[in-house]
C-alpha cells in the first residue's frame, strides 16, 4: 500500500471529499494541487485495493 493501511471504503470516501473540494473552485492554487495531489494519493490506493479483489477473484475461477 502507499500509506499506512487505508480501507478501500475510507480511501473512497476521502477522495469524493477531494473531488468535491476541487469541484466547488474556491480554494487557491496552492491549495487545489494540494487537494489533486492527496486525491492521486487515494485513487492509487482504491487501484490497489481493486487490483487485489480482481487477483483473488481470478485465482478462484474454474
Amino acid at each position: 500500500m502507499t500509506e499506512k493501511k487505508v480501507s478501500y471504503e475510507a480511501a473512497r470516501d476521502e477522495l469524493a471529499e477531494v473531488v468535491a473540494a476541487l469541484e466547488t473552485g474556491s480554494a487557491t492554487l496552492e491549495e487545489s494541487l494540494k487537494l489533486w495531489e492527496r486525491g492521486e494519493v487515494l485513487a492509487a490506493i482504491c487501484q490497489e485495493w481493486l487490483d487485489g479483489a480482481k487477483k483473488k477473484l481470478d485465482a478462484v475461477k474454474p
